[in-house]
């Protein structure tokens, strides 16, 4: 069967079982990374693929992981595709570009250490795996005209614009430092080299599913991306107060990322109460 029943006659599209497997792999690995990287950030030489500095940009890339593990976490269970949908062409996009940052630098990593070689073999296999499962799960969903219901619950106008606006800058700014990485070096506020310049780029093409967002505004869709996205910068708000004497307090984009973490932190979680307010509100109406 390619479709399942929602509550009130909706109509939804299955999760492939290929596609739980593909996130239940995933999982492990990224939970390791995250303990390795964001708690121990000073062993980063010992224990990961390459050694990670300033500990800022080892926590940054290791809160990146641990929200991409709750996210395939919840991938596993999801009970329908339209509720993970949004999640994988940021994750293949993010994958890609690390995996072409690993063929740039290839001389910075560990060649000899087991975790570079489990680094290689994500790196080099989850774009096209990701990309595959979302392309077929997504061709079953238009194929079977699955979809929203026209009383679906969406996000409000004023949330949609600022999604769409947070995810043209993200990947606007993924494309200058990915792209000219020495630019990034020069003007961050705390150190990078060429090689976290461009791996820093590659986060934030994860902010770039705001986009998507925009176009696919129910907040059942939506909902998990914004608790993802809210766990991710938890973290990294946590990692700026431990390694702040790492910044340039000196600089104004110190401040001006300072103010974006806080800015948008917020901004979500006002978001998500709001929503899930009326979200409980919806179903106690209808339940009456």
């Amino acid at each position: 069967m390619a479709l399942q029943e929602g509550t009130a006659g909706e109509t939804r599209t299955r999760v492939l079982p290929e596609t739980r497997l593909l996130a239940a792999v995933i999982v492990p690995f990224l939970v390791a990374a995250w303990v390795i990287l964001y708690l121990q950030p000073d062993r980063t030489g010992d224990l990961f693929a390459w050694p990670v500095s300033p500990s800022m940009t080892a926590m940054l890339l290791g809160g990146v992981y641990l929200g991409g593990a709750y996210f395939f976490v919840r991938a596993v269970f999801a009970p329908d595709w339209e509720r993970i949908a949004l999640g994988f062409l940021p994750v293949a996009g993010f994958a890609t570009l690390m995996g072409v940052a690993t063929i740039l630098h290839w001389d910075r990593f560990t060649s000899g250490h087991v975790a570079f070689w489990t680094w290689s073999v994500i790196y080099f296999t989850s774009p096209f795996l990701v990309l595959l499962v979302w392309w077929r799960n997504r061709r079953l969903s238009r194929t079977t005209g699955a979809g929203a219901r026209r009383d679906e619950l969406d996000l409000p106008g004023p949330a949609r614009t600022a999604a769409r606006l947070l995810g043209l800058l993200a990947l606007a700014i993924a494309a200058v430092v990915f792209g000219r990485p020495a630019l990034a070096v020069e003007a961050w506020p705390w150190t990078l080299t060429p090689l976290t310049a461009r791996v820093t780029g590659a986060v934030f093409v994860l902010g770039g599913a705001g986009v998507g967002i925009a176009r696919h505004p129910e907040w059942r869709s939506v909902r998990l991306m914004v608790q993802v996205a809210l766990l991710m910068l938890a973290l990294v708000v946590g990692a700026t107060a431990r390694a702040w004497d790492e910044f340039d307090q000196g600089s104004v984009l110190t401040w001006v990322f300072v103010g974006w973490l806080l800015l948008v932190s917020a901004g979500s979680m006002l978001l998500y109460v709001r929503m899930e307010a009326e979200r409980r509100a919806q179903r106690s109406a209808v339940g009456s």
